[in-house]
């Protein structure tokens, strides 16, 4: 994550990441979720917290979550059901539960399927946010699979295409996971507007402003200058402008919406707008030798690791390293949460009458 999004020092409040879960698992059961899927909500937004994905963790999301519960958009208690299946595919319809733990189960039910089929594919509607791609597309890695996962954004309808005016698709993320031997696992994890729409929260909790042609005006023209966050504005796909490349951005967000949306038989999101999923996974042993595939694995990610940076850099990193590194570091020194966010807390536990340790 970009510097200018990450707490200010003097703001930062180090909290370990058993109190994290504790506190978050407790939000969760008082929300009505069973103890199961409680845990396992928990452990994708710590994990997200752990790698440095603030944008999908426990600071930005929990009170989401809690407000959707609230509110009636979300069901504490879901029946998922099973809409269409074959040896390879699913269609599950998740009656309005919450993402983080449902598209899990759905990524094992593609793990389980590629096991003896070789690939295999799920799609998921009628659910909440998914709560970062990423976490889920490493469930595959770890069970020696490839692993994708992608939603269209259950944050509404928020980016412009490529020379327009009226915003068409969601932030629509999309995660790839790869095992290796020695090296840390291959994680490339984005959604694909120029930033995440989560970094909003953070920008403004942090003070972060915008970069030149990260960002729309309400007209549809990009913003090409350092600007604070406005009231109103639009996502841009990631590449900005088109002469920058984003009709890339805006392809790859189009791709996401014909899987996840249009073959889980559910339309446009500019017609029906909320969060559908598709996960997948290949079995590698399939397909070669995973032993050797792993240390192929390392050859790649050890080579692009060793480049030579340019000058003023200190390193080349590769997708999931960084994500690595910090999960051990936070494992160790704690999770640097704003000041805010452990107010946020403690008021939710007063709130609640809930009995966790916070920081």
């Amino acid at each position: 994550m970009l510097e200018r999004f990450k707490v200010p020092d003097e703001d930062r409040v180090y909290v370990p990441p058993d109190h994290v879960r504790a506190a978050t698992e407790a939000v969760f059961l008082a929300m009505g979720l069973s103890r199961e899927n409680a845990r396992q909500a928990t452990d994708v937004l710590v994990t997200n917290d752990l790698r440095g994905v603030e944008t999908h963790g426990v600071s930005n999301m929990l009170r989401n979550y809690v407000a959707g519960y609230r509110s009636g958009d979300l069901n504490p208690d879901p029946q998922v059901k099973t809409e269409r299946e074959s040896g390879t595919t699913a269609v599950l319809n998740a009656d309005s539960g919450l993402g983080v733990h449902v598209a899990p189960l759905a990524m094992r039910m593609a793990i389980e399927k590629a096991a003896t089929m070789g690939v295999a594919s799920v799609n998921v509607h009628n659910v909440g946010h998914m709560g970062g791609a990423g976490y889920h597309a490493m469930l595959a890695a770890d069970a020696d699979m490839i692993g994708l996962a992608m939603s269209t954004s259950s944050g509404g309808v928020r980016m412009l295409p490529t020379f327009g005016a009226r915003p068409m698709l969601g932030t629509n993320p999309i995660a790839w996971a790869a095992p290796a031997q020695e090296m840390p696992p291959f994680l490339f994890d984005i959604g694909t507007t120029q930033i995440a729409g989560n970094k909003a929260t953070l920008a403004k909790r942090v003070g972060a402003r915008m970069l030149p042609g990260w960002i729309a005006a309400p007209d549809g023209s990009p913003i090409m200058e350092e600007v604070e966050l406005p009231d109103e504005y639009f996502m841009l796909p990631f590449g900005g402008t088109r002469e920058l490349g984003s009709h890339k951005g805006y392809g790859f967000a189009s791709i996401i919406e014909m899987m996840a949306n249009n073959l889980g038989g559910i339309g446009p999101s500019f017609i029906h707008p909320g969060g559908n999923f598709h996960l997948a996974a290949w079995n590698i042993d399939a397909f070669t030798d995973v032993a050797k595939f792993k240390a192929d694995m390392d050859t790649v990610l050890r080579g692009l690791k060793d480049t030579p940076p340019a000058p003023g850099h200190e390193r080349v990193l590769y997708p999931g390293l960084s994500e690595a590194e910090e999960t051990e570091r936070r494992s160790r020194n704690g999770i640097p949460y704003h000041v805010e966010v452990v107010n946020w807390f403690q008021s939710i536990r007063a709130e609640l009458q809930l009995d966790f340790e916070f920081p």
